[in-house]
């Protein structure tokens, strides 16, 4: 284990999870969570059975550990249809084969955390997503009461955009989730009621805009020839000096 104390800093490399980190990923397991996980869970992991997973080695170390997993991130892929943020992209696209990557777990051992292991590890479950060109997001659900956790997921650009009520049942106990989400490949929220007011107002304004250009152009029709030969100087110059009046293309990018 790491001495903090110390002014070395390990070598962490990453890699995937594999067969030999079956007991290390279950121990470690027990130690973070609050949750029990079931045997099949970790087989499916380090098989690579509908699960993707990186962990995160220390190679500095002089001992033969220096291959054991001290950090870890498991995810799978799912499809937004089928997500309880389905809503979220329903408008965004007229696809219907979107996914998302869903993080499963992450920790990192005591003795080596505040080394950024665990932001590299997410960043490289944001870059896997971002490949995927069908997918638009990295979700994940956080416990109510895990304040560093909620932090973190912030700190990493993740938007909350979620409150779930009740969603955990630990101990005889029920607890709610706040549920994040990191968008890739031009997947973006609903606009917000603030957003949607402002570009209908926009949209209003350049549609009277347009209302009253037509109104003064057909007046410009009207005039007797003679009249318009009469001032033939003067309406050259309003000519010359009249902006191109169309709608306004400012609206929420989604």
């Amino acid at each position: 284990m790491l001495d903090p104390r110390s002014e070395i800093y390990p070598t962490i490399e990453y890699r995937p999870v594999q067969p030999s980190d079956l007991e290390a990923l279950e121990k470690i397991h027990l130690a973070l969570f609050p949750i029990r996980y079931e045997r099949e869970f970790f087989l499916n992991v380090v098989s690579g059975n509908g699960i993707v997973s990186w962990g995160a080695v220390d190679t500095s170390r002089s001992d033969d550990r220096r291959d054991e997993i001290i950090g870890f991130v498991t995810t799978r892929m799912i499809a937004a249809k089928d997500s309880e943020i389905e809503d979220l992209f329903r408008y965004n696209s007229p696809r219907k084969d979107l996914t998302l990557v869903y993080i499963l777990t992450l920790g990192v051992v005591d003795g080596y955390r505040n080394l950024g292991i665990a932001s590299s590890l997410v960043r490289e479950v944001v870059k896997y997503a971002a490949s995927i060109s069908n997918c638009r997001g990295v979700y994940l659900h956080v416990i109510s009461y895990n304040q560093p956790a909620i932090s973190f997921y912030k700190k990493m650009l993740f938007k909350l955009v979620r409150r779930l009520p009740m969603f955990y049942y630990i101990r005889g106990q029920h607890y709610d989730s706040n549920l994040f989400v990191y968008y890739v490949n031009g997947g973006r929220s609903p606009c917000s009621p603030l957003e949607i007011v402002t570009s209908f107002v926009v949209d209003f304004r350049a549609f009277v805009k347009m209302l009253v250009a037509k109104f003064w152009s057909k007046e410009d029709h009207c005039n007797p020839r003679w009249a318009r030969c009469q001032e033939s100087n003067i309406l050259l110059a309003t000519q010359s000096n009249k902006r191109m009046i169309s709608g306004d293309n400012t609206r929420c990018h989604v």
